[in-house]
């Protein structure tokens, strides 16, 4: 192909990337995004392996259909509660790939180039630092999210002076690199210790944050796709991959904005450490009013709004589908029901939005928190279904707490809230929450979809 052709073929995709993300921006257009975008990385694959004039396509296809058949079974065996940890993964190979990449190239260089452009060596070492962080720092925020790493901050003393010193020692590795790059073996130790770096940032950070991690981690893979693009000279890689890491950058900072912080604090502050605040026992000690269906369905019969409040504990339950059920009973009998959604409920950006898209709920009914806080207080019951920091009135009341500051669903202010969770275990700050024992609050103990189902039935009933 020619060179004009094939720059013309990388543009169409560039545009097919713009255009899908510009989609992804509502869930109506979502789909339809999601398949504009894998057409432009189909013409931009297609055009790369063309454009190449020697090829070994046995190994191309070979990969295709093992990548194929572990992405279709991943596809089909991954919960949607599960979807974080599969985002967590999918970005640290994305880095790691770039990485693996970076080494080859600089390792034939080395035999048929021994002196590579300055550009080439600087992408080199820039695609090992950044891929290094990205797998490792993924592969922590895997286990964090999926419980195999204790969620909360693991502050190692003086961790600010290790990671200075981890940084200054790989910028003077990347120094030698690019002045020495046949020597290869200073790559991998740049690998190891960008490896380092990336474990430790990650796990000092709490499990609260794992969003903004997971979209500054999707930003990373980007950003070492982008700087391999560059060592390949390959123009469609380097506007794909810059594209990942600008988008996952804005959605990064927009998370940060919707908690109140700023991205340094969440990567360096240690959100997620218990301070030394009351106990449980001291927050709920004889203040916990339990409930039964039966009682949430008398409230209902004179309420005339309800506002329900998703939680991760609905994802884990897959009860979306129940839920939608009772919102279209209560809307049967006259009664408004509307949902409010806190910008990090759940384990990653969009996660409550997605499950309750799933269950084809209206969108026109998704209330994002700025809008739907300002009705709390004219709403007769709030639903909350295993959400717990997202809903702490701790973060507008105590200083010295762990998400002091950060927004909340002020679900305290209506006049009456039922909090559905199995049991008092805290949210992924670690700290109780004290809603639980406020005067109008109750607490519904129960698995969240066996929850809902017995209260529809009681419903139904009454």
């Amino acid at each position: 192909m020619s060179l004009a052709l094939i720059n013309v073929a990388y543009l169409i995709a560039a545009v097919c990337f713009i255009f899908g993300l510009m989609q992804l921006s509502h869930p109506r257009t979502a789909v339809r995004g999601n398949r504009i975008g894998a057409l432009g990385m189909l013409i931009a694959i297609v055009v790369t392996l063309l454009e190449k004039e020697v090829v070994t396509f046995e190994w191309i296809i070979a990969g295709m259909i093992l990548g194929t058949i572990i992405g279709a079974v991943l596809a089909i065996r991954v919960k949607m509660t599960a979807m974080p940890q599969m985002v967590a993964l999918l970005n640290g190979f994305g880095g790691g790939a770039s990485l693996l990449v970076a080494g080859a190239e600089l390792t034939k260089f080395s035999l048929i180039e021994p002196n590579p452009a300055l550009q080439t060596t600087i992408a080199v070492a820039a695609t090992c630092v950044i891929g290094s962080v990205t797998f490792w720092g993924s592969l922590v925020a895997y286990g964090k999210l999926e419980g195999l790493i204790n969620e909360r901050s693991f502050l190692i003393k003086g961790r600010h002076l290790i990671n200075g010193a981890l940084g200054l020692l790989a910028l003077f590795l990347c120094y030698e690199l690019i002045q020495h790059p046949a020597y290869t073996s200073l790559y991998w130790l740049l690998c190891v210790v960008s490896s380092v770096v990336g474990f430790l940032l990650v796990i000092a950070i709490g499990g609260a944050d794992m969003p903004v991690v997971i979209c500054l981690l999707n930003s990373y893979s980007g950003l070492a796709g982008a700087a391999a693009g560059f060592v390949l000279s390959n123009n469609g890689l380097i506007i794909s991959g810059s594209l990942v890491g600008a988008s996952g950058i804005i959605l990064c900072m927009i998370m940060c904005k919707a908690m109140n912080r700023s991205l340094p604090n969440v990567l360096f502050g240690g959100f997620g450490a218990v301070d030394s605040g009351p106990s449980a026992d001291d927050v709920y000690g004889g203040r916990i009013k339990a409930t039964t269906p039966e009682e949430i369905a008398m409230l209902f019969d004179t309420a005339r709004r309800v506002v329900i409040v998703p939680g991760y504990g609905l994802a884990v339950s897959q009860a979306q589908h129940a839920v939608r059920d009772l919102a279209n009973l209560l809307e049967s009998k006259g009664i408004e029901v509307e949902y409010g959604i806190h910008p990090v409920a759940g384990r990653m950006p969009g996660h409550m939005n997605i499950l309750l898209a799933e269950a084809s709920i209206p969108y026109e009914k998704v209330k994002e928190m700025d809008e739907v806080n300002n009705s709390f207080e004219q709403t007769d019951v709030t639903m909350v279904i295993g959400a717990n920091d997202v809903v702490n009135p701790e973060a507008r009341t105590n200083p010295n707490s762990p998400i002091a500051g950060m927004p909340i669903l002020d679900v305290d202010r209506s006049k009456t809230v039922v909090v559905v969770k199995r049991s008092l275990s805290p949210g992924f700050a670690g700290i109780p929450n004290p809603l639980f024992a406020l005067d109008n609050t109750l607490m519904y103990f129960a698995d969240g979809k066996k929850a809902i189902l017995d209260l529809i039935t009681a419903v139904k009933e009454g």
